[in-house]
This record gives structure tokens, C-alpha cells and sequence, in this order.
């Protein structure tokens, strides 16, 4: 916000997969209406928690919303947030089409190491890219190449290649303590907020909850206290460790990407504004 404040005719593209859902505002810690009013936001609000919304179709609506920023003159500015949805758009990737049943098939099979050595003989180039425990990626590759007749790998040279990208690619770095903090302050925050409540909500919709939208950090922990009985002091200290490793898995992310200019400050982001707005006019 401070960012396209000073910038001026700037409007901010959501990279965060969760502030997709409607309803889901506290948690995603998605921006309010009044900042919304101040700054123009895309890619918030454009489907219900029932719907299991992905990467293709983000993509597609932020290629949309960019055109839009762009035909009015403006300047996008992309924060985030979900690293395979920020780098579909950095890298215009096109992601494989789904196969619901073949999905629903692989889901139902609970030994994530034998849904593994089935994609190391389908796809082995595919497996190596991959985490033998990360089952919801290799759910996804073995939806993906089942569904397709051809190796998940054959969509594409994989998140690990870094071609050339129009945007400027700018990062904060502070100290894992200083974040762990954040985090916990933070979280402290929206159960202040309501976030109890606004999960208690979701949970009641008749609609149902889907089971992306249900993966989301503090959604799902909170879900076991109010639907399981999850003592809420106990929920919230899992929350809270599990976003911390997700921050962790986050840095390590974006730090293989070459592209991108760190932005050193040992507590305050905003200390880095000056030059980070510097920079980015200079590009």
C-alpha cells in the first residue's frame, strides 16, 4: 500500500491463492474496503470457498486484469504470496488441465510413498522435481499426466527455470525471528478481528467448504478446534507453527529465483521503501 501510494497510478494485483474466496477475509488478511478504496485491487473476492479454485484459472484472470491496468494507463504492482501463482504470471506458465475423477481416484489412496514410486515410473524427470512427502504436488503430476497421456514434465521446463521477466522482481528480507514474531503478533491480531467466528461461518455455509480452501493456514487448525473439539490455545499454537515453517518454505522459494533484489531492513519493511520505489522507477 505504502508502495503504490507514493508510486502513483499504480493498482495491486493479489498473488495470495486464499484471497481468491470470498468470506475468507480476516485470515488471508486480505485488504479492507477502505484500503480497496484507496488503491484499486485485483484478483480478490472471484469465487465462493466451495469452489476448488487453481493456478490455470488465477492466471488466466490475472492476464485479464493486467491488460485492464495496462490499457488505463496504470502500473501493476503483484504481491504475494503463493510462489506458483506469482511465478505463472512472472513466467506466463501454462499449467495442465484437471481430471476431477482421476483426482478424486488418486486422493482416495492414503500412502502418499506409493502414490510417489507410481510417479517416479510414470514420470521420473517429473519425481525428481519433487518432495516424496509434498502429496499434494504429486497428486497433482499424477492427476496431470494420467489425465493427459503425457508426463507432467512435458508441460514445461519446471519451476526451477528462471528465463528473462519484464517485471521488476523486488523482495524484504528480515531476520527468521523477526518474522517468527510477525507471525505470532499477527495471528494474535485476527483472533482479535473475529477470525474464531469467520471460520465458524464458513464451516456453516450449506453450500459446503472446499478442500483447497480448507488447506489455508488458520483456517484448517481453527476448523479442528470447532469441529473436533481442539482445545483453541492448542489450535492456535499449531497455527501458528505451521505458518512459521510455511515462511520458511517461502524464503527458500523465492530465494533460488535469481531475479529477484532483496531488500534488507532488521525490523520495519517501510525502511526499505525509499529504495526499493527507487530501484523500480530506475527499471
Amino acid at each position: 500500500m505504502e508502495i503504490a501510494k507514493r508510486a502513483g497510478s499504480v493498482e495491486i494485483l493479489s498473488g495470495d491463492s486464499m484471497q481468491v474466496y470470498r468470506y475468507m477475509d480476516i485470515g488471508t488478511a486480505k485488504a479492507t474496503p477502505t484500503q480497496r478504496g484507496e488503491v484499486p485491487h485485483h484478483l480478490v473476492d472471484l469465487t465462493d470457498p466451495d469452489d476448488d479454485f487453481d493456478v490455470t484459472r488465477w492466471a488466466a484472470a490475472a492476464r485479464a486484469a493486467l491488460a485492464g491496468i495496462e490499457a488505463r494507463g496504470s502500473t501493476a504492482l503483484l504481491v504475494g504470496g503463493s510462489g506458483l501463482y506469482v511465478q505463472a504470471l512472472l513466467d506466463g506458465l501454462d499449467p495442465p488441465g484437471r481430471w476431477p475423477d482421476i483426482a478424486a481416484e488418486l486422493e482416495a489412496e492414503p500412502d502418499t510413498e506409493l502414490l510417489y514410486r507410481r510417479l517416479e515410473l510414470a514420470d521420473p524427470l517429473g519425481a525428481s522435481r519433487m518432495e516424496p512427502t509434498n502429496r499434494r504436488r504429486i497428486i497433482r503430476a499424477l492427476e496431470a499426466t494420467l489425465g493427459s497421456g503425457k508426463p507432467f514434465s512435458a508441460f514445461g521446463p519446471g519451476l526451477a527455470a528462471y528465463p528473462p521477466t519484464s517485471w521488476y522482481v523486488a523482495g524484504i528480507w528480515m531476520d527468521r525471528a523477526v518474522v517468527a514474531k510477525r507471525i505470532s503478533q499477527r495471528l494474535q491480531s485476527m483472533l482479535a478481528e473475529g477470525f474464531v467466528d469467520e471460520v465458524r461461518y464458513l464451516l456453516e455455509r450449506p453450500q459446503g467448504w472446499s478442500r483447497t480452501a480448507r488447506q489455508a493456514l488458520g483456517y484448517r487448525e481453527l476448523a479442528a478446534h470447532l469441529e473436533r473439539g481442539v482445545p483453541l490455545e492448542e489450535a492456535v499454537a499449531s497455527a501458528e507453527s505451521h505458518t512459521r515453517r510455511f515462511s520458511v518454505r517461502q524464503r527458500s522459494w523465492w530465494r533460488r529465483d535469481p531475479r529477484v533484489t532483496w531488500y534488507e531492513t532488521p525490523e520495519n519493511p517501510l525502511a526499505v521503501a525509499d529504495a526499493l520505489l527507487r530501484d523500480w522507477r530506475r527499471r
